[in-house]
């Protein structure tokens, strides 16, 4: 059992088997160009938010290069995306987890079948057989690390060997939900694809294509409109105590530092028994908001820094100025 047996109640398709990227032809045709050159790097690290669509890039990728292993081949230089069609042997061997040349490292279950907080170090380690032994038909090996962030010290060292001595014909794709997050270590040793939060239209289509729901369905959209461009958190905002919930969370979150002890009260005793998926929902909320705020506080700082110096430049002028 490993990380999507846990996100089975969202009904999303495994990045494994999704057959559709929504958004993201930029970063696509990015790395669909790179593969024709013949000289891809050996790292590419996939970053943006939650549930946009990382890791359906990056399977999008693996199978296209497992299904196409000669960069200068015909079907390579004139394909249009990294699109491989669900009947073949590769994508159904992928879909299957029976893929020799793939290796996918995600957090597993402990022996007590709980999820693991981070991905296993001894899961990491296999990198190092996995990339050591013969590849099979085309000669590529490849990894997914799905999510790189998740690896604790010990695990992001044991990666680091490989990505300091790549061997040949071998691709690793690792896929993150925060740059800042990632030792930089291992980003100075990848080429990062960045990926943004999905426009409205494309987070209600896929929400349509995976519920077998209209886009048009208010449900839909009013869920598609909340998620900030996450087709995860739309699924999971879906039910509609999950969406208000979200929208009370969001409002007492804007007014910090300045608190409503009345609302904050009530919404605690909303929480109070309610089912998990509006709890998740919340918990989601909570921490893409506090995300933001640290994603968006280096700049912050930098804006005030140079304020501070702005302002010691004027006084120092102005001592100059009033020196005799």
């Amino acid at each position: 059992m490993s990380r999507q047996d846990d996100e089975e109640e969202t009904e999303a398709p495994h990045p494994r088997a999704a057959t559709v990227l929504f958004g993201h032809q930029a970063a696509e045709q990015g790395m669909l160009a790179a593969y024709r050159t013949g000289r891809v790097p050996h790292a590419f690290l996939i970053v943006g938010p939650k549930g946009i669509g990382k890791a359906t890039l990056a399977y999008r990728m693996a199978r296209f290069v497992l299904a196409h292993p000669d960069p200068a081949a015909a079907a390579v230089q004139d394909a249009a995306s990294l699109v491989v069609e669900p009947d073949h042997p590769v994508a159904r061997r992928i879909a299957a987890q029976a893929q020799g040349d793939l290796l996918v490292l995600e957090r597993t279950v402990n022996e007590r079948g709980v999820l693991r907080q981070q991905i296993a170090v001894d899961d990491v380690r296999r990198t190092v057989s996995f990339f050591g032994s013969t590849a099979g038909e085309g000669g590529w090996r490849i990894a997914i690390v799905d999510a790189v962030d998740e690896l604790n010290a010990a695990g992001a060292n044991a990666l680091l060997k490989i990505l300091e001595e790549p061997p040949q014909r071998a691709l690793l794709l690792l896929v993150s939900h925060s740059a800042a997050r990632v030792p930089a270590t291992l980003r100075s040793r990848c080429c990062m694809v960045r990926l943004r939060p999905l426009p409205e239209g494309d987070v209600a289509a896929a929400v349509a294509t995976v519920t077998g729901r209209q886009a048009s369905d208010p449900q839909v959209a009013a869920a598609a409109a909340a998620a900030e461009g996450s087709v995860f958190r739309a699924l999971a905002l879906l039910d509609e105590d999950a969406l208000e919930l979200r929208q009370r969370a969001v409002a007492l979150l804007e007014r910090l530092p300045a608190l409503n002890t009345d609302a904050l009260h009530a919404l605690g005793d909303a929480l109070a028994g309610t089912d998990p998926q509006p709890l998740a929902a919340f918990v989601d909320t909570v921490n893409a908001w506090l995300a933001q705020r640290l994603e968006a506080a280096p700049e912050e700082i930098g804006r005030l820094a140079r304020r501070h110096r702005r302002r010691g430049r004027r006084a120092q002028c102005g001592r100059r100025q009033c020196a005799p």
